[in-house]
């Protein structure tokens, strides 16, 4: 009799997962395809802010400096839900204003578009410190070498640092990644179509919650794993020419 419940169970669960109608198996997809499209785009707009914010709070004036001290420490110090909320109804606010200021009207801001820019000012303020330390890490004679054959700044940037760098940064931009995977979480709150709302959305209908939050875990599971072969093998790309420690501790 208990083999028949659990396989009416797992049928059961299965149809409610199937990608086609009853089933909501598509919705979860839908919603992991969003959170990762906002996940890469807030990536990548915090690693362009994390590069330069780190640049300025190393070789910047007194004020850029202090700027971006504020804004590193205000970030990381606030709860990132809040944040969210900040940024998303006073930016979105700002925006209408500035619309309205110059004669158009309202301005319908694509979610994805608002998430990306949400998550990739968090992501920048982490992305600054993940950056300066490593970019600290780089021997200075590199750097004062590339100097010295009259590289301006960019080039600098392009051809030394952001390469020397890369060894120390992947690590800590793996932590960064992975956290803007799940923070794509809290858009829920806001009302994007991420996973955690599509799930939530589900589980509320059926009332198979445990089916469809486990689900959910497998996906962000899977994401986890994928991410960190990629990143495995980008450090390994990174690493190269260097001694490994497994050599320097014999």
């Amino acid at each position: 009799m208990e083999l028949i419940l659990d396989s009416l169970g797992l049928a059961k669960s299965a149809e409610l997962l199937s990608l086609s109608p009853p089933g909501w198996g598509g919705n979860l997809l839908r919603g992991l395809a969003n959170s990762l499209q906002i996940a890469f785009g807030a990536f990548g707009f915090g690693l362009v802010i994390g590069l330069f914010g780190a640049s300025g709070k190393l070789y910047g004036g007194v004020v850029v400096r202090d700027l971006l001290a504020i804004y590193t420490t205000v970030i990381r110090a606030v709860p990132e839900l809040v944040l969210i909320l900040i940024l998303y109804y006073v930016g979105t606010d700002l925006i209408n204003q500035a619309s309205s200021a110059l004669g158009y009207g309202r301005v319908e801001i694509s979610g994805v578009v608002a998430g990306i820019w949400v998550l990739g000012i968090v992501q920048g303020a982490y992305a600054t410190e993940v950056l300066r330390g490593a970019i600290q890490a780089i021997p200075h004679g590199q750097i004062e070498a590339a100097r010295a054959f009259g590289m301006p700044p960019f080039m600098l940037m392009r051809r030394v640092t952001i390469p020397a760098m890369m060894s120390f940064a992947t690590p800590g931009l793996a932590n960064l990644w992975l956290i803007a995977t799940k923070d794509t979480a809290l858009l829920a709150i806001v009302g994007f179509s991420e996973l955690t709302l599509e799930t939530r959305q589900a589980a509320s209908s059926t009332r198979a919650y445990f089916t469809f939050f486990l689900a959910a875990g497998a996906l962000y599971m899977i994401v986890t794993l994928f991410s960190g072969a990629i990143f495995a093998r980008i450090e390994k790309w990174a690493r190269r020419g260097q001694p490994s420690l497994r050599g320097a501790g014999k």
